[in-house]
């Protein structure tokens, strides 16, 4: 018997669906983003709220995932714009197409199921696999690299400021010790060696405890933070009167940046104190929608587990 094809063999949960439909509205006619393409989800469901009247512009910087959207998507080809590029590319992207305002944008900040269980890229340490990480093939710098080739300080900072990781520095002392006898090639080498580091009395309940070095390994390589930051300073004004972006995060890193954006964004001045009257002329140009981040329901978590930590926030253009 033919052995499936690779993507009928990973099963693709996207995260929050309803809510994102909810918050985004789609309407016949409109353009929208979807910034972290992955397989699709999104996508779809953005194009069946709005009757398949609806175009996305779909981007994922990983080029095996965009593939398989392409053949998963097939049956909306026409109503879908494929971009290979980073979201922090977003503006660049849009005026080429001659794209100047869109009606949302929605990213998933996750890692898409084709990453963590088909690229073979070792962005899970449930599998032995190479340490790359890369989403993007075309950058140089692997988790290969970070892992054998930074000093004591160097490792320490990324894994406490990427991953906040309580035994940083003791684990990276640990991956010195190990590399200085052979390079540290798999994932499965790395989980080891932190575990091995990390007293087993502080190995936390609920997660591997190799869970914040990769989380923090994947960031650094891929420059996440960065990234992430740009495109939300170039989404919002892309956005038309009415028009709403929603973020889905996975971690406090990402949330904080989300939050952080946003209320800047939405602030009307940012004159010091007790200015009798103001003096910058700022108005604000985002009413966030969401006070508190909004949470999947229970039944979600129980179908997917993977959305257990998902936080969605969400503005819309003033």
């Amino acid at each position: 018997m033919a052995k499936p094809a690779l993507e009928e063999q990973i099963v693709h949960k996207p995260v929050m669906v309803r809510e994102v439909i909810e918050f985004l509205n789609p309407s016949p006619g409109g353009i929208y983003v979807d910034a972290t393409l992955g397989l699709g989800g999104h996508t779809e469901a953005i194009l069946k709220a709005s009757g398949i009247k609806a175009r996305v512009i779909g981007f994922d910087v990983d080029e095996e995932a965009l593939t398989l959207a392409k053949k998963r998507l097939c049956a909306f080809s026409e109503n879908i714009v494929f971009v290979n590029e980073n979201f922090s590319r977003i503006e660049e992207v849009l005026k080429s197409l001659g794209i100047e305002e869109v009606d949302g944008v929605v990213a998933d900040l996750g890692l898409s199921s084709f990453q963590l269980e088909g690229s073979k890229r070792g962005f899970s340490f449930l599998r032995d696999e190479p340490l790359d990480m890369r989403m993007d093939k075309r950058i140089g710098v692997t988790a290969f690299n970070l892992i054998n080739e930074l000093d004591l300080e160097e490792l320490s900072n990324i894994f406490k400021t990427y991953g906040e990781e309580r035994w940083a520095r003791r684990v990276a002392k640990y991956i010195i010790r190990y590399r200085s006898q052979k390079p540290i090639k798999t994932t499965l080498e790395l989980a080891e060696i932190v575990s091995e580091a990390i007293p087993k009395r502080f190995h936390p309940r609920s997660i591997h405890p190799a869970t914040k070095v990769f989380q923090a390994l994947r960031i650094a390589v891929n420059k996440e933070l960065e990234n992430l930051e740009v495109f939300l300073r170039k989404a919002i004004p892309l956005l038309k009167r009415g028009g709403r972006i929603a973020v889905i995060s996975f971690h406090s890193l990402e949330d904080r940046k989300v939050k952080s954006v946003f209320r800047e964004f939405s602030l009307s001045c940012i004159c010091p104190p007790g200015l009798p009257v103001c003096g910058c002329g700022r108005r604000g140009v985002l009413r966030v929608l969401t006070r508190s981040p909004v949470r999947p329901s229970s039944q979600e978590v129980s179908n997917n587990p993977r959305a257990r930590s998902a936080k969605l926030r969400v503005g819309e253009r003033i």
